[in-house]
């Protein structure tokens, strides 16, 4: 990825999780210094540790629920990639509250030590959730529905304060939708696993995975690489009419969750044929779930030039490779 981006100071909320991690090695590949503010609880500390011998490279074991972290992480740098977030639509309808106070609260913090630390850019995760009910397909990023969970809700409001925080106080903000991120480094465990990980692991122990609903559900999953790509676009583009609006950022396809398991099933039974014959079960829809999901990439491709490199299918033999080796 030729992207110039080198010497500068950046902070990455969330930085040991999936995505965050990953930003935090592609800035520091190129000679970058990444400070990473994160508490664990969703992120890991293996997700880091080949860094932490890094001298460009500072940990701070901090929470966006508290200001003085969030001040304290800010302080001197350049840019900020904020990822730090509670993911998952069942986990926010579980537990709305401590969703919004991370997702909503924590947001709002890391703006104000952004402008109060005088940050060049923020950077944000956003999310293909905010399109709700809209039935429009593909998503184009200023129509959008009503919100179907809390977690979407959280996401919508962080648009809404960026969008203010860079009318009212001038900092430049860019938001990215991500839409059904995957690849190296995704947790497979856990109640709330994404559901590729999830049924890599699953069909490397040989258990039959379970799909939500009949697979007709379809999604833009988006390989880590694609998702790389646009944050440092987002951090180094000097035109104007980029800044101060939302991305999508997607392969800009899709992909039935049918689809999605007969790629798994072939991409890992190159290296355990036993894998191919592993039958599909189907449960219940999930409560909260967009039906379809399929991103126009056109404004992230005028304004940002990002050009998405790898599609469900390059990306996932990527990750199941990645897994076979790593799990």
């Amino acid at each position: 990825m030729n992207i110039d981006l080198s010497g500068k100071k950046i902070v990455v909320t969330g930085g040991a999780g999936f995505i965050g991690s990953n930003l935090c090695e592609a800035l520091l590949s190129k000679n970058n210094t990444v400070v990473c503010l994160d508490n664990f609880s969703t992120g890991k500390r293996e997700n880091i540790s080949t860094f932490l011998e890094n001298p460009k490279f500072v940990l701070i074991e901090g929470d966006i629920r508290n200001l003085n972290d969030c001040i304290k992480a800010t302080k001197g740098v350049d840019y900020v990639l904020h990822q730090a977030a509670l993911g998952s639509v069942p986990r926010s309808i579980k537990d709305p509250i401590t969703s919004n106070n991370v997702n909503v609260g924590g947001f709002l913090n890391m703006l104000v030590a952004s402008r109060d630390n005088s940050v060049k850019r923020f950077v944000y995760a956003a999310s293909s959730s905010t399109y709700g009910d809209s039935k429009s397909m593909p998503k184009v990023e200023d129509v959008i529905g009503k919100p179907l969970s809390p977690y979407a809700v959280t996401k919508y409001v962080n648009e809404l304060y960026a969008d203010v925080f860079s009318k009212t106080y001038g900092l430049e903000t860019i938001g990215l939708r991500y839409f059904n991120v995957f690849g190296r480094k995704q947790d497979p465990n856990g109640a709330y696993a994404a559901v590729i990980p999830k049924f890599v692991s699953q069909l490397m122990r040989g258990e039959s995975p379970v799909i939500n609903g009949d697979g007709s559900y379809s999604r833009d999953f988006t390989y880590i690489d694609n998702v790389i790509q646009a944050n440092l676009l987002s951090l180094v583009t000097h035109n104007k009419e980029a800044l101060n609006t939302v991305y999508n950022v997607a392969f800009g396809d899709r992909n039935t969750l049918n689809d999605l398991v007969g790629f798994l099933k072939k991409y890992l039974s190159e290296f355990d044929k036993t894998i191919a014959e592993i039958a599909i079960k189907y449960g219940e829809n999930r409560v909260g779930d967009i039906p379809h999901s399929h991103a126009d990439t056109q404004k992230a491709k005028q304004f940002l030039s990002y050009n998405p490199k790898f599609s469900l299918q390059k990306g996932l033999k990527e990750s199941v490779k990645w897994y076979w080796e790593n799990l």
